[in-house]
């Protein structure tokens, strides 16, 4: 329980005499405030909700009912938002922008003492798994040729979860299974470690760590500045976002190193931040010349055949995949083969990072009644729903800047999301040819 400490000056004529009866009535309303607030029981958390006073955006219907609170214009405001902010930051040449498509990255989560804070419900440490969980599906969805790794900080020590690999769902199941907080946080052992792993990655694979941070200091064994310039050395990129304040080191990582510090407001605001990392960031200088890189694609094995798998060191009965050059067997893709070494990836795999080299651009809004002399289609390019609303309030619509074909807000976030093609585009090119 910290407390507040008032020092009184000995009483005299100067010291009474030194506020003003304004300062003096402030302050009153100050206390008042404070009282009021202790005396309901709101905490910081609950004053952001009771400040949205959300009630008030309720609206009854014809009949006496509530109607249901629109949504999609908000967080398809928020989506545009991040979209144009992800293309200006290329500028002109976004599309000429070379990306890191094979990553290597580890997640460093802080279970020290202080992710055990409440002031994320129902814990920092529940609001990270939470999202790191749906952060390692959208990565491997965004990055299929990429590995992830796992490590935690706790009782001045780093610990690696997971060796870095491929399948998310191995990922989580061991993510979840060491939710435990103790001790402090030691970023300098979390860098060694990281250090240890990412410097042994192949020159083409892009190195990166993002760390989860809650504390408010480190207890390092040594200079971390040392670790810092080791990173930086070994081309790692460091980006941190934090849960409680800023923080001078991590400030100063991410700087040395090219990342991104960032620190969160609350649980929304961090998961916007969080999903931020899972497109491929621009490759660094050094990296960006052209190799050519030798993989395989293994073939699906048949289903009853008995066959020791490589990765586990165990017998398995059925499905896994063949190397195509040493002809052991691995349960998942991609991965490297063990034995050769070969990396080892499936079609799909390569035609799912196509799409990041040449992204779609950003579909241009729409006014409500178009422009002058223009004639609004009456139906969404892509879905083909009815784009005309049926009371005064006009349906949001978008276009594309290349084909002027207008969509609406879903099949616009689906498109740059998920489809990564404009329908208005590809159909000009089939009709073309």
């Amino acid at each position: 329980m910290y407390g507040v400490g008032v020092a009184f000056q000995p009483s005299g004529a100067s010291s009474s005499a030194g506020k003003s009866s304004k300062e003096k009535k402030r302050h009153d309303e100050d206390d008042e405030e404070e009282d009021d607030n202790e005396a309901k029981g709101v905490d910081a958390w609950e004053r952001a909700y009771a400040d949205e006073r959300s009630w008030e955006d309720l609206q009854e219907d014809e009949s006496g009912l509530l109607r249901p609170i629109d949504t999609k214009t908000l967080v398809h405001a928020q989506y545009r938002k991040r979209l144009l902010l992800r293309s200006s930051a290329g500028g002109s040449v976004v599309s000429r922008i070379q990306k890191g498509l094979i990553r290597y990255l580890y997640v460093v989560i802080d279970l020290s003492r202080a992710a055990s804070e409440t002031d994320y419900r129902p814990s920092r440490m529940a609001v990270v798994a939470k999202q790191a969980e749906a952060f390692i599906r959208e990565f491997f969805d965004q990055n299929p040729l990429s590995h992830v790794g796992l490590i935690s900080i706790k009782d001045g020590l780093a610990h690696r979860l997971t060796d870095i690999g491929g399948s998310p769902e191995a990922q989580i199941k061991a993510l979840m299974g060491k939710l435990e907080c103790s001790g402090e946080a030691s970023l300098q052992n979390a860098l060694e470690l990281v250090h240890g792993y990412l410097s042994q990655i192949p020159s083409y694979g892009h190195r990166e760590v993002l760390i989860l941070y809650s504390a408010l200091n480190t207890c390092d064994p040594g200079d971390i500045m040392e670790t810092v310039q080791r990173c930086k050395k070994a081309k790692i990129r460091c980006s941190v976002i934090g849960l409680s304040a800023e923080v001078f080191i991590c400030k100063h990582l991410c700087e040395e190193t090219g990342g991104t510090y960032t620190v969160a407001l609350n649980e929304s605001h961090f998961k916007e931040l969080l999903l931020e990392h899972a497109p491929p960031p621009p490759a660094i200088a050094e990296y960006a010349a052209a190799n050519l890189i030798k993989m395989g694609f293994p073939q699906r094995g048949a289903e009853g055949v008995v066959s020791i798998c490589s990765c586990h060191k165990e017998a398995k009965v059925g499905g896994g995949y063949t190397c195509p050059r040493c002809k052991v067997r691995v349960c998942e893709l991609p991965t490297e083969c063990r034995t050769c070494g070969l990396t080892l990836v499936s079609s799909p795999h390569l035609a799912r990072s196509y799409h990041h080299l040449f992204p779609v651009a950003p579909f241009d809004e729409v006014p409500p009644h178009g422009r002058p002399g223009q004639r609004l289609p009456t139906a969404c390019f892509g879905c083909q729903l009815s784009l005309v609303g049926q009371g005064v309030q006009p349906i949001l619509r978008v276009s594309c800047p290349k084909c002027n074909q207008h969509f609406c807000l879903d099949c616009d976030i689906y498109i740059h999301e998920s489809l990564h093609n404009c329908p208005g585009c590809e159909s000009q090119r089939i009709s073309a040819v």
